[in-house]
């Protein structure tokens, strides 16, 4: 009898093993946060604008209204003169006068080129945002592909203030991730970073190198927030 006779025989005698239980996620979250209440909406928005700007990462206070037009004042001053987007937002951001609109709208094949070389930022929208970790949650799809968010130099991104969250559990159990998760989600803290072996850490390597979040507030948050 070989040794991988003797093997497979040992472990086709022994007992047969207890299945662990998978551990009760809800039960722990209650215990957590029994001991430290849910924060409130303004204190959300505190701590997403502190975590984000610890990633380097830029928050600008917007509203709902206006921030076509905060945008276009954003891509004045740095310079942008191709702004990849979405279909959906070609109406408003044409409205606002933004110019060098660039619309995602054929497979990546027939201008990869131009997709890489020649676009200098990009607008998405996002699933919600985790305060505690000052986290983008982003669901890329079919109009909204994860190049988009991946590629340009600069990312800029719409962030709804009522779907922030006090962190990533909330998040899952309030939108129903477990009925329609998607293939691709995304958890975007800052701009792109990575670190060498002397943990060195640099911006924008492998990614955009400017991470600028339009937080949509109302209008008494926004001057809250000012």
């Amino acid at each position: 009898m070989s040794a991988r006779d003797r093997i497979l025989q040992r472990l086709c005698a022994a007992a047969p093993g207890i299945t662990p239980l998978p551990p009760d996620v809800h039960a722990f979250h209650a215990a957590s946060d029994a001991e430290q209440p849910a924060s409130s909406h303004a204190a959300r928005i505190k701590l997403f604008c502190e975590k984000m700007a610890f990633w380097h990462g830029e928050v600008v206070p917007a509203t709902h209204a206006n921030w076509p037009q905060k945008l276009r004042e954003l891509c004045a001053a740095k310079g942008v003169r191709s702004l990849l987007h979405a279909e959906p937002h070609a109406t408003v951001l044409q409205a606002a006068g933004i110019g060098g609109l660039k619309p995602y709208d054929r497979p990546v094949e027939g201008w990869k080129r131009d997709l890489f070389e020649n676009t200098d930022a990009s607008l998405t929208s996002t699933r919600g945002g985790i305060a505690e970790t000052g986290t983008l949650i982003i669901w890329p799809d079919a109009s909204e592909p994860r190049l988009m968010s991946l590629v340009p130099p600069i990312h800029f991104a719409l962030l709804d203030a009522r779907q922030l969250y006090d962190n990533l559990f909330a998040a899952m159990t309030d939108q129903g991730w477990s009925e329609h998760l998607p293939t691709n989600a995304l958890l975007v803290s800052g701009p792109s970073k990575t670190a060498d072996i002397q943990v060195t850490l640099a911006y924008g390597a492998h990614g955009p190198k400017e991470l600028i979040v339009l937080l949509l507030l109302e209008e008494g948050e926004k001057e809250d927030l000012q």
